[in-house]
């Protein structure tokens, strides 16, 4: 690319490339991608965004495309590599100046030095570092922090290179800047305190920018650049630093109040100075243990004592509290169970704890987490009035532990409590006693007290096993609690029903659910919608539990189901939506079949939800389990959902539709419980059968269900769906088994399996393009034992369903093999035995039996020349079946099946599917279920005698052995 005449042609293709108009824009865009792989284009883009006189958004469009070009093109190795001479030319060209007058855009160009130097640094551009320490000193404010911002990401991305020779060459990098990266940290933080106490704000914002570049800097040497770090005195003096840094900044916070300009950065750098604490604890923990008193002496200080009064803030506190938690939990710091077994280290750390943890300093911080950090705040509060929902959402998901207040406080209180439990135990049950009987509702301080105390009790309940008897409190206390039906108390019943959730599955007694069964319905219909949303999570847990019993909430199921319907109507947020959601499929689960007369406003409902959800995938997948679900409940009168239930299953499962990303599982899930509690085939969901291919396709972890799905088609309506798929389903197995696992290859075999035991001689026409490859994988003694076992289920198929079809096939691979029909048929009687081993399901075992005794009577020379191992094999498979009357001492079949018997079920059992029942109809006319192996093998050996005579069957026999000879007589003695 000529440079001159490029740049004015570029330059336009990118100013146009900035327009709003499609027509103009979509050119520029093509044309602009074309140039990507011509030599000379990121010259003239460097030249672009270098130019300061330009326009600000053609600059930026140009470090784009400068940046995207790095990843596709900077490797040597890549398609269209760019030549090492441009590259060379490149690299000087980015470090020249760092005076660029857009903040967006150097941050833009310190990114895309960094992805360069990811590559190339220290080998191909060892002049990086070098200039940037250079820049970095130099007097010029803007240079200065431009060269900063780009040395911190470049040092950023260098330190995130996990190979071992790039660790190394970080750790020899950070070696050798750490002393100068320290000394201009100290630099811009000694000016921004000194700015800051002279009230000079503008010139203290510029030195904490400056002071937050060099301190994100040093976190990643000090993290990331020395493999023992505790023997580096310059680290561990930056990192004993940071404790009086902190307390600094946290003045400084006090000082510029909150409405300061630089209130914000301040509180930026704060927290970054304690993520250095954390990423070094995290990744040096004995190298941590130094620091150990001081940190929990400062975070302590700062969050659980008035120190902290007037300077902290939340995200500060969360820090600290991580901090605290992470020392507690840490495993590098507990001695093993043998002390004698335990490393130096961690006795040191744990002593250390020991110390610090004393019964006052825990007693202090157990009351302080649930009397300060528990109770509900104002803004809480408002919350719940003004948007009960998103209060109750939040409260039960909650934000990551690592980053919200509540959740972070729970989560240290739990540590703190599981590791301290005998300390804490009595201070917790005290805070308890302190709170017996029913509040005033007038007092609004003591209502929130009980709140976070009720909350500490729920958090510690498998801790409080053995101290608390919950059911006498429950009986005594908190039902009285949740009889208070004043306003002002839902606090506390909110707070009851969920603690009683927290102990459900802890301690409580069975036959105290009907009582509380009594509870949920009540409060089902409180007038305060957080607490019937607690009740209904409540529920959840209650039903979920194993202790759970359907006969005692029956009586309850169809109130409570009905008010469920209700709230789930009531609510408008799409998570509390899924929420009630997930409770009503719970319900429906344990109760099955039960269910089925309170179902039908929730059917009538459900089509509406689904269209309103259109935009809200996640609340779809909780439609699709609630339906899953209903149709299990409902068994053979699913098929009236049939006209919402089927485009619903369509849409889920077609991948050409962009919701299937979400809803793909859960649609398979519901399209295989469809099919497997259809009473019938109809046309709509044959039709549905469109979307497999493409499934099959894709091959993903959803390929086992959708194998279920081909075989619920088969056991439902065999003829049909044979002859409407069979044809694809075989082009698709035929891809699929070209490159797939031998579980997936089981899994299509099966398919083929089944379709053979339902309907042989439909099975075997339209699969039959299959059929060569399990006969060659049978002569050629596959290896893989399973797939094996499936070859010979489907050969013995064949060859007792369909006999004239297994002779065409021989016919046709010995015609293939060049071999001899006898000579083949032989190879594969003798592989079958040698290979019996292989099968371990005894109806299979019988199968083959069966199969191999089909061939007799024959006056075939080969079949008569392996009588001896047919005779084997029957005798093990009657083995397998064959058990003894006590009372008459003769044997019977014990895998034959005379009729259809409906099973009786206990409570706890789910009923038989429709396809249980087709699959139990189709076993009466199987032949491993209706023909007794031992009059098989009596029958078939008194035929072969016949053909041959009494002597020469004689010396078929004395090919046996005489062992076999004696089982055999045994088994078939009385007939």
């Amino acid at each position: 690319m000529d440079m001159d005449s490029a740049s004015s042609v570029v330059l336009q293709a990118l100013t146009q490339a900035t327009s709003q108009d499609t027509a103009v824009l979509k050119p520029a865009e093509e044309q602009l991608r074309q140039w990507e792989t011509q030599p000379g284009f990121y010259s003239v883009l460097l030249n672009i965004f270098n130019n300061h006189m330009l326009d600000v958004n053609v600059r930026w469009l140009a470090v784009l495309y400068f940046k995207n070009g790095i990843d596709r093109y900077w490797r040597r190795v890549a398609p269209h590599a760019l030549s090492e001479e441009e590259k060379t030319s490149l690299r000087a060209g980015l470090i020249t100046n760092f005076n660029e007058p857009v903040n967006q855009i150097a941050t833009q160009i310190a990114v895309l030095i960094a992805k360069v130097a990811r590559l190339d640094c220290p080998r191909q551009w060892p002049e990086l570092i070098p200039i940037l320490l250079e820049s970095v000193k130099g007097q010029d404010g803007l240079q200065q922090h431009r060269a900063l911002l780009t040395f911190y990401h470049v040092t950023k991305t260098l330190a995130s290179k996990r190979l071992a020779q790039d660790r190394r060459l970080f750790q020899d990098l950070a070696s050798g800047i750490y002393s100068f990266a320290c000394s201009l940290w100290s630099h811009h933080t000694d000016c921004f305190l000194q700015q800051i106490y002279a009230r000079d704000e503008a010139a203290a914002l510029s030195s904490l920018e400056r002071t937050l570049l060099s301190l994100k800097v040093l976190r990643k040497l000090t993290v990331h650049g020395f493999q023992e770090p505790q023997q580096n005195m310059e680290v561990m003096g930056f990192l004993n630093a940071v404790f009086e840094r902190l307390k600094q900044f946290l003045e400084c916070c006090r000082q510029v109040g909150s409405d300061s300009t630089c209130r914000e950065k301040l509180e930026k750098t704060i927290i970054l100075y304690t993520k250095v604490l954390l990423d070094f604890l995290e990744y040096h923990p004995c190298a941590f243990i130094p620091l150990i008193q001081r940190s929990l002496e400062f975070a302590v200080t700062y969050v659980f004592t008035p120190a902290g009064e007037g300077v902290t803030f939340e995200r500060f506190i969360v820090q600290c509290m991580n901090l605290i938690k992470m020392i507690v939990k840490n495993d590098a710091y507990k001695p093993a169970k043998n002390i004698d077994d335990s490393k130096p280290e961690s006795l040191e750390a744990h002593k250390i704890k020991t110390a610090f943890f004393t019964h006052p300093t825990l007693t202090e911080i157990g009351r302080r987490l649930v009397s300060h950090y528990f109770l509900l705040t104002e803004e809480e509060l408002a919350m719940w009035e003004e948007d009960p929902e998103s209060f109750a959402v939040e409260e039960t998901g909650g934000d990551s532990w690592k980053y919200s207040l509540r959740p972070c406080t729970e989560v240290l209180f739990l540590d703190i409590f599981h590791n301290y439990s005998q300390t804490l135990t009595p201070v917790l049950l005290d805070m308890v006693q302190n709170l017996q009987g029913p509040t005033n509702v007038e007092d609004s301080v003591q209502l929130l007290m009980k709140d976070a105390v009720y909350n500490a009790v729920g958090l510690a309940a498998y801790e409080l096993f053995d101290n608390v008897d919950f059911d006498q409190w429950f009986k005594n206390q908190l039902l009285g609690e949740l009889q208070v039906s004043h306003h002002r108390y839902k606090l506390i019943r909110r707070r009851v029903i969920w603690l009683i959730g927290q102990w459900i599955s802890v301690k409580f007694k069975s036959d105290l659910r009907p009582l509380l069964y009594e509870v949920i319905l009540s409060l089902m219909q409180d007038p305060d919608l957080v607490v019937r949303i607690e009740t209904a999570t409540t529920l959840k847990l209650t039903v979920d539990d194993f202790e759970f019993r359907t006969e005692q909430f029956l009586p309850y199921l169809e109130s409570i189901f009905g008010l469920l319907f209700q709230l789930l109507q009531q609510v408008t947020e799409c998570d509390t939506k899924m929420q009630v959601l997930h409770v009503i499929s719970c319900v429906i689960e344990r109760v099955g079949i039960q269910i089925r007369p309170y179902v039908g406003c929730l059917v009538q409902y459900l089509p509406l939800l689904w269209k309103q959800s259109e935009e809200h995938n996640m609340l779809r997948c909780a439609i699709l389990t609630t339906l899953i679900q209903l149709v299990q409940g409902l068994g053979a009168e699913s098929k009236n959902l049939y006209p919402f239930l089927l485009p619903v299953i369509q849409l889920s499962t077609d991948v050409s539709q962009p919701p299937h990303v979400y809803l793909l599982e859960d649609g398979l899930e519901l399209w295989l419980v469809t099919l497997e509690n259809s009473p019938a085939i109809t046309p709509e969901l044959l039709r549905i059968f469109q979307n497999m291919s493409a499934l099959l396709e894709l091959s993903s972890e959803n390929l086992r269900t959708c194998f279920h799905i081909v075989n619920g088609y088969i056991y439902l309506s065999a003829t049909e769906f044979l002859q409407n798929y069979a044809e694809s389903l075989c082009r698709s197995f035929c891809d699929l088994l070209k490159d797939i696992t031998n579980e997936g290859r089981v899994q299509v075999l099966k398919v083929v399996e089944i379709a053979l035991k339902v309907s042989p001689m439909l099975g075997a026409h339209m699969f039959q393009p299959l059929l060569p490859a399990v006969f060659r994988g049978i002569v050629d003694g596959e290896r893989y034992p399973v797939v094996m076992s499936t070859y010979l289920g489907i050969m013995g198929r064949v060859l007792l369903q369909n006999f004239s079809f297994f002779s065409s096939l021989l016919s046709q691979m010995a015609s293939e093999c060049n071999q001899e029909m006898d000579q083949l048929l032989g190879n594969v009687i003798e592989m079958w035995v040698d290979r019996m081993d292989n099968i371990t399901q005894p109806e299979r075992r019988k199968l083959s039996s069966l199969a191999l005794l089909s061939l007799l009577p024959s006056d075939n020379s080969v079949i008569q020349d392996k009588f001896c191992g047919i005779v084997n094999i029957c005798v093990e498979a009657l083995h397998d079946v064959m058990t003894e009357d006590p009372e008459t001492g003769t044997f019977k079949d014990c895998m034959l099946m005379s009729h259809f018997e409906e099973p009786k079920l206990s409570d706890d059992e789910e009923p038989p599917t429709e396809q249980d029942k087709r699959k139990k109809l189709l076993a009466l006319e199987d032949p491993v279920h209706s023909v007794s192996l031992q009059q098989f093998v009596y029958e078939k050996l008194k035929a072969q005698q016949a053909l041959m005579g009494d002597q020469g069957f004689g010396a078929l026999m004395e090919t046996v052995d005489t062992e076999l000879v004696r089982q055999l007589q045994e088994f078939l003695q009385g007939l």
